[in-house]
């Protein structure tokens, strides 16, 4: 099969990224507030080695925290998308990250949901599960709103930095039986 260019949902596109999102992809990854659960800030190389990593993801296998962009008028929002972690490799991890201009307006729930049916009905995934930091509610409030629930708590680390989590987790089954009509 070959690998489509882009999910839609009624307002996003979520597509690979261009060399055009470097900058404010890697102003995102800058953000203290934004990578205040993830590690902290991280640096523009770092960023584009993300993205290079996100596109060969997404060509290989159609997974990849890739682009967000709002179809209307082509804004670069963030990034959403499915990955194999260290901590779970059995498991696709469902993750996102906007520009705070963005949050509150249900782009990482609708982007989340479309990430979903892909895991679900094109990759054929028995379940995918999604890891926030413990104080990270808004996020947490995401894995709710698309129909995942606590699965578990854990201490992992990454890289140096050791950090208590929870493990959210949505099978095929569940996710079918309660997607929104």
């Amino acid at each position: 099969m070959p690998t489509p260019h882009f999910i839609a949902t009624p307002r996003l596109t979520l597509r690979p990224f261009r060399a055009a999102d470097l900058a404010p992809y890697a102003a995102i990854n800058a953000d203290p507030e934004v990578m205040r659960y993830l590690g902290g800030p991280i640096e523009a190389k770092e960023t584009a080695r993300q993205m290079q990593a996100a596109n060969a993801g997404w060509t290989a296998r159609t997974i990849g925290k890739i682009a967000i962009e709002r179809t209307a008028d082509g804004m670069f929002l963030g990034m959403c998308g499915l990955s194999i972690e260290d901590w779970y490799p059995d498991d696709l991890e469902l993750g996102w990250r906007l520009a705070p201009a963005f949050w509150g307006h249900g782009y990482a729930t609708e982007a989340a949901r479309a990430w979903l049916a892909h895991a679900f009905d094109d990759l054929a995934a028995p379940r995918v599960i999604s890891i926030a930091d413990i104080p990270n509610r808004r996020s947490i409030a995401v894995m709710a709103r698309i129909g995942m629930r606590f699965d578990h708590a854990a201490r992992l680390k990454a890289d140096t930095e050791i950090f208590d989590a929870e493990i959210h987790a949505v099978t095929a089954a569940t996710h079918r039986a309660h997607e929104p009509r």
